[in-house]
């Protein structure tokens, strides 16, 4: 059972001389109790795809299903079915409020009640610390404070911005524990947005890899870290930090970075694709799904043929 369903949407931005792309027709599910993980470099479309979820952004057109009914705008109730977790957790908190308050407010937006100390008690943290303002707590206790108000309504879907880019490294191993722990016990599904593919490995079921506002793979982690089949997928997998390759940094994709504002007729990484084939501009790769793993290039096993690189604007 899908509890987020995701069709064909599309978000653009005009921009002078034409228009961005930033999500150009994804379509995705995250299944019951599951972590889905998106990921990509900055500016792929990853958070723009969260605020869709959330009714935040518009869409130019597609359709997103959250548990079986369709999101259009700022659904009503939508606080009781998703629970959001945002990158920094002194900026997602008011600071004019304590904490215990802003845990409460989505209790009192749907006229529910629970023992705030319970859910301080739920994330790890000592329930006195209600009456604190955010600036009063550490960078990990306040993101432990946010996880909280997501999860106060035990929603069903609980969308992760980058959770743990604001925190230092010895805090973000337990925030990752935490999660996976509440995860577990509550039986959510999660969406979590990342560039960070090491907290990816140890979280996600499954991993969707994001290039220019489209899906180019999505398959179950191992499969994804263990044998990628997009050469994008590859050159992410190289470039995150490994102890094996300590002091060493891999060769940058060759080509340049395509226009945002291009409308691509083929595959918009064929132009920094060392794999690429005179069909990759082209023609706009079709989905090839191989044991349970989808997949979308022409040339996934690098077949040495001339090459022709390039997009089409």
């Amino acid at each position: 059972m899908s509890v987020l369903k995701l069709e064909d949407v599309h978000v653009e931005f005009p921009a002078h001389g034409g228009v961005i792309r930033a999500v150009d027709g994804v379509s995705l599910d995250v299944r019951q109790g599951e972590t889905l993980a998106v990921v990509g470099e900055s500016g792929c479309g990853k958070t723009t795809l969260a605020r869709c979820v959330l009714g935040l952004q518009h869409m130019a057109r597609g359709r997103i299903e959250l548990l079986g009914k369709e999101v259009r705008g700022t659904p009503k109730g939508v606080v009781e079915r998703v629970g959001m977790v945002w990158q920094d957790p002194y900026a997602s908190l008011d600071p004019k409020w304590t904490v215990g308050r802003s845990v409460q407010e989505p209790l009192k937006l749907v006229g529910k009640k629970r023992e705030i100390g319970e859910i301080f008690s739920e994330v790890g943290l000592d329930p006195k610390l209600q009456d604190r303002y955010p600036h009063q707590l550490s960078g990990g206790q306040r993101q432990r404070v946010a996880i909280g108000r997501a999860l106060a309504l035990k929603p069903p879907l609980v969308i992760c911005d980058e959770p743990t880019a604001a925190l230092d490294l010895s805090i973000r191993a337990q925030i990752l524990n935490l999660l996976r722990d509440l995860q577990k016990s509550l039986g959510s599904s999660f969406l979590y947005i990342s560039h960070d593919l090491t907290t990816v490995r140890y979280l996600a079921d499954r991993v969707a890899v994001m290039y220019f506002g489209r899906i180019v793979e999505i398959g179950e982690t191992e499969q994804i870290f263990s044998d990628p089949r997009h050469p994008y997928t590859k050159a992410l997998l190289d470039s995150a930090p490994d102890i094996k390759r300590l002091m060493h940094l891999p060769d940058a994709p060759p080509g340049e970075i395509p226009d945002p504002r291009a409308k691509f007729i083929g595959c918009r990484y064929a132009g920094r694709c060392s794999r690429a084939i005179s069909i990759c501009p082209n023609v706009d790769p079709a989905a090839t799904e191989e044991a349970g793993r989808v997949y979308y290039c022409h040339n996934p096993h690098g077949v040495q043929v001339p090459v022709t690189a390039g997009a089409s604007s």
